[in-house]
This record gives C-alpha cells, sequence and structure tokens, in this order.
C-alpha cells in the first residue's frame, strides 16, 4: 500500500531536552524516509520556537508563529497555522493526507484526519493537580483519543492506560529506542555517585531517594542530572537539609549529550524512583552502559527495565534504599543481560511500527 503524505504539528518541538524530544529527533527523520519510499512523505510545521535538532532534507519545514505554550496561548493560533498549510498544499498540487500530533488540545476542524501520539497520561494522573484540571484534561485528551484516525503511544503500560481511562482499545505501541546511545568502558572506582537522569520535578519522585540517603548513611553520594522544573531544586535542597543529607546531593544541572557517556561509566548506580513514566529512556541508557540500575515499581519503568531489575515501592525510602543495594551488588553477567535486553529497543524498529500504522490507514 502507498504512503501517505503527512503533516506534523511540531510547534512544541522548540521545548528543552528530554524524552519527547529525542523520541521525535530519533524517529522523524526515520519516518520521514521509510514514506518516501514508498511514495509519500512528511511535513513539519514548526512554531515560534524553532526545532533545534537536525531534520534532513526529505522532511519539508514549514515555518510559523505559533507560540509552544501556554496551552491557551498555542491552541488560540495553531488550529489556523495548520488549516493555512492544508490549504496551500491543496493549492500547489500536493495535497496532505493525514495531520499527526501529539500534545494537547488538538486543534478541531482541519478537513482531514488526524492520528495523535499519547507518552503518558500525566495530566490525568498526578494527584498534585487541581481535581478541576485534571476533569478538564480528562474531556480533552479523551475526546481527542476517540476523534483520532489512530492513537499512538510508547509502552503497553500506557496502553492499557489509554484503554481503560479513555476508552481507547487499539493504541499502536510504537515505543522507544536507546541506540542513540553510545557507552564507554565503565570506569566508576572509588566515591562514585549515584546518579539520576531527567528534569527536576514533583512526579520524578526525588524525596524518597533522598529519604533513602538520609537512611543508610553508607549508600554513595547522590547526583541529580537535569533541569530543574519552577522551585524543584530549592525545594528538594530544603528537604535535604531537614533530613541532614545536604552534602551528598549534588545538583549538577542540565546535561549535554556528549556528556552523558562520561556521567553513566563513572556512576555507582542509576536510580530512577519516578512514579509515573511513559517509558524511561533513561533505563536503556543505564542499561546500554552496563551501570546498575534500581527502578521505582511504578509507570513503565519495570515493563521496559525487564524482570531482573531491583525495584521498590515508590513511597519506601526503606525499601528505595533496599533496591540500591541489591543494584549495587549486580554482577557482571547480570549487568551483560541488561544490556543485551535494552540493545531490542531500537529506533529503527520504532520508526517501522509508526510508519505501517500511518500506512494502514489507506
Amino acid at each position: 500500500m502507498s504512503a501517505p503524505r503527512v503533516l506534523v504539528s511540531g510547534v512544541v518541538l522548540g521545548q528543552p531536552a528530554g524524552g519527547v524530544r529525542r523520541h521525535n529527533a530519533e524517529l522523524l527523520p526515520r519516518i520521514a524516509r521509510l514514506l518516501v519510499a514508498r511514495g509519500g512523505s512528511l511535513a513539519v510545521l514548526e512554531g515560534r520556537e524553532r526545532i533545534e535538532f537536525e531534520l534532513p532534507r526529505e522532511i519539508e519545514r514549514l515555518a510559523s508563529t505559533v507560540p509552544g505554550g501556554p496551552p491557551i496561548a498555542r491552541a488560540a493560533a495553531e488550529g489556523h497555522a495548520l488549516r493555512s498549510a492544508i490549504a496551500s498544499a491543496r493549492a500547489a498540487g500536493r495535497p496532505f493526507d493525514l495531520v499527526h500530533t501529539a500534545h494537547f488540545p488538538v486543534p478541531r476542524s482541519l478537513a482531514l484526519p488526524f492520528t495523535l501520539t499519547i507518552h503518558d497520561l500525566r495530566a490525568l494522573s498526578l494527584a498534585s493537580a487541581p481535581l478541576t484540571r485534571r476533569l478538564v484534561a480528562g474531556s480533552v485528551i479523551g475526546g481527542a483519543a476517540r476523534r483520532a484516525a489512530r492513537v499512538f503511544t510508547v509502552s503497553h503500560t500506557t496502553a492499557r492506560e489509554i484503554a481503560a481511562r479513555l476508552r481507547v482499545e487499539d493504541a499502536i505501541v510504537i515505543g522507544n529506542g536507546g541506540d542513540h546511545f553510545a557507552p564507554r568502558p565503565r570506569a566508576a572506582g572509588a566515591g562514585a555517585p549515584l546518579v539520576h537522569l531527567g528534569h527536576l520535578e514533583p512526579r520524578k519522585n526525588l524525596d524518597v531517594l533522598v529519604a533513602a540517603l538520609a537512611r543508610d548513611a553508607s549508600l554513595p553520594a547522590l547526583e541529580l542530572w537535569g533541569a530543574a522544573k519552577a522551585d524543584e531544586a530549592d525545594r528538594l535542597a530544603g528537604i535535604a537539609a531537614k533530613q541532614g543529607v545536604s552534602a551528598r546531593v549534588r545538583f549538577r544541572g542540565p546535561y549535554a549529550d556528549a556528556e552523558l557517556a562520561t556521567i553513566l561509566a563513572g556512576c555507582a548506580a542509576v536510580v530512577l524512583p519516578s512514579r509515573l513514566e511513559g517509558f524511561g529512556i533513561a533505563v536503556l541508557e543505564a542499561q546500554r552502559a552496563r551501570a546498575p540500575l534500581a527502578i521505582a515499581d511504578a509507570g513503565a519503568l519495570p515493563e521496559v527495565a525487564g524482570p531482573d531489575t531491583p525495584r521498590f515501592d515508590p513511597d519506601d525510602a526503606g525499601a528505595c534504599a533496599a533496591a540500591i543495594r541489591r543494584a549495587l551488588e549486580s554482577r557482571p553477567a547480570d549487568l551483560d543481560r541488561a544490556a543485551a535486553h535494552a540493545a531490542s529497543f531500537t529506533w529503527d524498529r520504532s520508526a517501522q511500527v509508526w510508519c505501517e500504522g500511518w500506512c494502514a490507514l489507506g
């Protein structure tokens, strides 16, 4: 079956580094090449904040002034920009067949079917969000998911949540890859730290990790790598001070892709205590680096990490400390098995599944 001509709404892809940006940076070029090989094509509507990662010549870049946020401001301009791009393509004799988006709200009245990627359901799940906001988010997300010609997601965990909470039973799991990351040989010497990778934000549940250090004074120091959202770094620093572990918690801030191999090669272990992850690319990066790993038994982390990874109740600091201890005792054979597991997650496979999902729409 021939491939469609797809317009991707990339107005939020100028955002800082993170899992969603990695997902798109790796997959959009691969999907574009697959589409072109089958007679289709891919165009990306950029927002006011331009996309910083590289897009190959196979992808047509369309400029717009749509702001990446806040959502209300974005929604007001995004529908008009998409409709304008659709009309211009039609007038030029190269009409689009589909629109794809991965953020909310999804504009209405596009005059084309649309597909949707849902990375996670955090807007419906975080207890810290006001109930009214979660109800509104449920209506917006659920309505868009049920209108979509196809829903894609990144894990079977999230697909089950979409079925249960949004009543969409046939979401296609495309997954993510880990083969963007080229590890270095392990070089963790005396004094090597525990490491957390990712934004500092409440859903990452870093409180329990700080509390685990207070429970077990023999655990290595902790380095938090990633940009802090709002006042999260100050809040965590306050918690560390109250628990007497300020000297053992180091805030390293954002890191570049080029630094990651060095960080993982030199760490004692990676600890991911998040309450909610739609996937968890850091799991694969740690495993590919053969770094010991401990994870919260929550979200998609257990699915991605596999059954042999030490895990803990995200609400139990003692269990977190015990899981870290088990991770630190990992044998080379354990780490080799984890690396082999991570190697099964490839971006080429994810792109192929995504492309087939589009092509199957006819």
